[in-house]
C-alpha cells in the first residue's frame, strides 16, 4: 500500500479532510477529539483509524460508514499504532524532573519485562503491531536515502580515543552525504550518532562536545547523568545533523542514545538486527566489538554470500589486530568470500580514518 494514503499528523488530516473525503486513508495515532464536525461531514468509507481518539458521535458515524476502527489501548506506556519514529526528547521526557526511571523509555522497558513473562497474547500482539509500525515509519523516514551502518560495542566509554575515533567516523560519513545508522545504544553507537549530529558544525565542535560528555563516561552507574550530559551537548549545538538509531527494549539495560535524529526502537531484537543490516544499502562498518558485533558481521555476510538481497553490499572491518588476533573474524570472512561476488566488497583497515575511502572503493 502506498505511503501517500497514510495520515500521521493533525496537519495532514486537516489537509486531506478539507477535500471532503477520507475514504481509503489510514489515519495513524492522530488525536481527533477536536475534529468531530470534520469527521461527521467527511466520507470515511473504507478508511482505517489506528489508535485515534475521537468523540463517541464521530466514532459511531465512521463505523457506520464502514471504516475500520482500532481504538487506543489504555494504560500502555507506548503507542502501538504510532506513525513516526521516536525522538530523543520523546523517549527521555521527564528526565530532568524525575530521572531516567520515570521516562517513557524506561516505563516501556518495565512493561516489556512484565508482559513477556505473563504469556498474554494481547501483549505479544501489541508488541508486534508496534514493531511493524516502527518499520513502516523507518522506511518513510529514510525515503530511499543511502544508509551506512556503523556497528560496535556498547562498552566503549566516553572520553577515550576509541570513542573519539568513532565520532570522527560518523562525522566523516555524514559529510559525504550518507545517512549514518547504528544500533542506537551507548558506546560506539552513540559516538557515531554524535559525529553525524555534529557534522554540520565546524570541526572544533566535536572535541568540545567530547569534553562535555567525558564528565559522564558511561551509562552506569547513572543513566540519568549519562543522558543529561548528552542533552547538554544538544543544547549547546541545537539542530544538528540527522542520523538513525535502531535500539531495542530486549536489551533494556542499555538506554538509547540522544544523538540520533530518528529512533526506531523495537521490542523484537531479531527484527531490529535484520532491519538495521538490510537497510544499510551503502555498506556496514564494524568497529571493534565483542559477541554482538561478531554476530552482526555474519548476519550481514550471509545474504552477501547467497545474494539474497541482490548485489553484495560493502563490509569494512576496522582494527587489524582486533579482527585477526583477538577475535579473528576477518580470516573466516575472507574464506567465505573467496571466488564469490562479495570478495570485492570486503575490506580490513587499521583506523577509522581509512573507512570513507574504503567504502568508496568497495562501492565502485
Amino acid at each position: 500500500m502506498s505511503h501517500d494514503i497514510e495520515i500521521e499528523t493533525l496537519a495532514e488530516f486537516d489537509q486531506v479532510v478539507a477535500r471532503g473525503s477520507l475514504s481509503g486513508y489510514r489515519i495513524q495515532s492522530v488525536n481527533l477529539m477536536e475534529r468531530t464536525f470534520a469527521l461527521l461531514a467527511a466520507d470515511t468509507s473504507a478508511a482505517v483509524f489506528l489508535g485515534c481518539p475521537m468523540e463517541p458521535d464521530a466514532s459511531a458515524k465512521v463505523r457506520a460508514d464502514g471504516a475500520l476502527v482500532f481504538p487506543p489501548v489504555p494504560d500502555l506506556p507506548f503507542d502501538p499504532y504510532r506513525g513516526l519514529l521516536y525522538t530523543p526528547e520523546e523517549l527521555f521526557a521527564g528526565l530532568d524532573r524525575d530521572g531516567y526511571d520515570a521516562t517513557p523509555d524506561a516505563l516501556a522497558y518495565a512493561w516489556f519485562q512484565h508482559s513477556r513473562a505473563d504469556g498474554d497474547v494481547l501483549s505479544s500482539m501489541l508488541r508486534s503491531i508496534h514493531d511493524d509500525a516502527i518499520s513502516d515509519a523507518l522506511d518513510e523516514h529514510l525515503a530511499g536515502a543511502p544508509v551506512v551502518g556503523v556497528m560496535g560495542g556498547h562498552s566503549m566509554d566516553r572520553g577515550g580515543a576509541a570513542y573519539a575515533g568513532a565520532a570522527r567516523l560518523g562525522r566523516a560519513l555524514a559529510r559525504t552525504g550518507l545517512t549514518v545508522a547504528t544500533g542506537g545504544g551507548p558506546g560506539a553507537m552513540e559516538a557515531a550518532n554524535l559525529g553525524a549530529y555534529l557534522a554540520p558544525f565546524d570541526d572544533g565542535a566535536l572535541p568540545e562536545a567530547l569534553d562535555l560528555l567525558a564528565k559522564a563516561p558511561s551509562f552506569t552507574p547513572s543513566v540519568t547523568d549519562w543522558a543529561e550530559a548528552a542533552f547538554a551537548v544538544r543544547e549547546r549545538w541545537p539542530g544538528g545533523g540527522d542520523s538513525i538509531g535502531i535500539p531495542t527494549w530486549f536489551y533494556g539495560h542499555e538506554p538509547p542514545n540522544a544523538f540520533a535524529g530518528g529512533i526506531a526502537k523495537y521490542f523484537a531484537n531479531a527484527t531490529r538486527e535484520d532491519g538495521l543490516l538490510a537497510r544499510s544499502t551503502a555498506g556496514v562498518v564494524y568497529l571493534p566489538g565483542a559477541a554482538g558485533t561478531v554476530q552482526e558481521i555474519f548476519d550481514n555476510a550471509t545474504p552477501n554470500y547467497y545474494g539474497s538481497r541482490g548485489e553484495p553490499t560493502p563490509m569494512v572491518l576496522v582494527d587489524r589486530a582486533h579482527w585477526t588476533e583477538h577475535l579473528p573474524a576477518w580470516p573466516l570472512l575472507q574464506a567465505l568470500a573467496r571466488d564469490r561476488a562479495m570478495e570485492t566488497r570486503i575490506a580490513l583497515v587499521e583506523s577509522v580514518d581509512e573507512v570513507p575511502d574504503a567504502l568508496a572503493r568497495l562501492s565502485s
